[in-house]
């Protein structure tokens, strides 16, 4: 559970995303209401229940990224979807519960990282031990007991000799028999399934057949270096505890889990429409409810409570509004922040203060190639006013416009780079304006363009 302070976490986010400082103060109360929450005695927490936020803003302001940075901050099991991917239990597709199941999966896969990191150092040394076995296979004693103990020290002191040249590397090509085990991939049970109930059927059934098929095993001739890689696998399978593993994971969805739905606006159909797509809309949201409410969703982990999951719902509502929502979900929601569109300066601060900003992305990837770029201010300027104009006349994207225009600006360095070596490129106005001015003065090419 994350400590930071409120203050703290904004800083932390000020790093990576320009302006929005809004939504930054927000999601960070969110988050320090979160370790206070933990912090209580728990006659009173389990009246405590997370304030989930909605975001409104277009497309490419920084919704999905603040909510991301926020989880990778807190290391909190953390799922994006999009609202319209979702039908109403009874509809061909996901229901809403794939949610849950989604989100338990990413925090396996957290918990299991964590765990890995613990036992890894554990693990390289049966690897050494294993691999000195195979390169010295241990030999049957069957001489007296004199020449026996000469024979098991003469043994010992090969092995240590082979530790060495192991450890210094000299044997990495060295080519040893290996027996490699492995799972017969079951037959698939179900295909093709619109329901996401059968399908979370299917996956059962593919996990117990898994655990019930017998392993099969192959004897393969590999290098000591792709036999460690093999080994050290098998090993830290072996250190870890599925169990705990699964026990902590559940947990840690259940009090840190932070579910991010995006296009919330495009489930927002007027119920008195009576188009049957609207009706698909409002069940999703009756669908939702019970997850933001907090129900009990099974799994194949075992069964997850969704009470104090922290839910951040984004979407530009550009035809609806937040109030188009159900009532009771957007009670669910008590929240509510507007993220500002991106003007100049936003653009120019986007593409070089953050610590991996656009600029120094394309800097470090052309490097590679022999090629510096060096980007002047007068460049940077140019850069942002094409951007903000485009998607002032085009359509908005935000800040996805500067993936674009940089990749145009860039496709004829980056495409000759491995053929001139080194060189240094300036990338400043009179480049910028040289290379984009024709597309940007024709409205409609830079539709297609950028």
């Amino acid at each position: 559970m994350c400590e930071l302070t409120p203050r703290q976490i904004v800083d932390a986010l000020d790093k990576h995303i320009i302006g929005q400082s809004e939504a930054k103060r927000s999601v960070a109360i969110a988050l320090r209401n979160r370790w206070r929450w933990s912090q209580l005695d728990d006659d009173i927490r389990a009246e405590v229940t997370p304030k989930n936020i909605v975001m409104i803003g277009p497309t490419g302001v920084g919704k999905t990224e603040i909510t991301r940075r926020l989880a990778t901050l807190t290391g909190a099991p953390f799922i994006k979807v999009e609202a319209s991917k979702y039908t109403e239990v009874g509809y061909y597709g996901r229901d809403v519960e794939s949610i849950v199941r989604d989100l338990v999966e990413s925090s396996i896969n957290l918990v299991k990282s964590r765990q890995r990191a613990e036992v890894e150092s554990a693990a390289k040394q049966h690897v050494e031990e294993r691999l000195l076995e195979l390169l010295v296979p241990t030999p049957e004693w069957d001489a007296d007991d004199e020449q026996r103990e000469e024979s098991r020290q003469r043994h010992e002191r090969t092995c240590e000799k082979f530790r060495d040249r192991l450890r210094s590397g000299a044997l990495e090509q060295h080519e040893v028999e290996l027996n490699v085990e492995q799972r017969q991939a079951p037959v698939q049970v179900f295909s093709n399934m619109g329901n996401m109930g059968m399908e979370q059927m299917d996956m059962d059934l593919q996990n117990i057949f898994s655990k019930i098929m017998p392993r099969q095993s192959s004897e393969r001739r590999v290098s000591v270096a792709t036999a460690r890689n093999i080994l050290l696998e098998q090993e830290i399978e072996a250190l870890m505890d599925s169990d705990a593993i699964q026990e902590e994971a559940i947990q840690l969805a259940e009090q840190s889990g932070i579910v991010f739905i995006d296009e919330i606006d495009k489930v927002c159909g007027p119920e008195e429409s009576g188009r049957s797509a609207d009706v698909s809309r409002q069940g999703v949201q009756r669908d939702l409810l019970p997850i933001v409410e907090g129900t009990t969703v099974q799994t194949r982990y075992g069964t997850v409570n969704t009470s104090h999951m922290l839910f951040i719902a984004a979407g530009a509502f550009h035809r609806s509004k937040p109030s188009d929502l159900m009532p009771e979900l957007q009670g669910r929601f008590p929240i509510r922040v507007e993220l500002n569109d991106l003007t100049r300066e936003d653009f120019q601060r986007i593409l070089t203060e953050p610590t991996s900003s656009l600029t120094r992305q394309y800097q470090e990837l052309l490097a590679i190639d022999g090629v510096q770029l060096n980007f002047t201010d007068d460049g940077i300027a140019a850069l942002a006013e094409i951007a903000y104009t485009v998607n002032q006349s085009t359509q908005n994207i935000g800040a996805r416009r500067l993936h674009t225009i940089l990749e145009r600006l860039l496709e004829t360095i980056s495409f000759e780079a491995c053929d001139h070596g080194q060189q240094t490129v300036s990338i400043d106005a009179e480049y910028v304006n040289g290379q984009l001015e024709e597309i940007t003065r024709d409205e409609d090419l830079s539709r297609f363009i950028l």
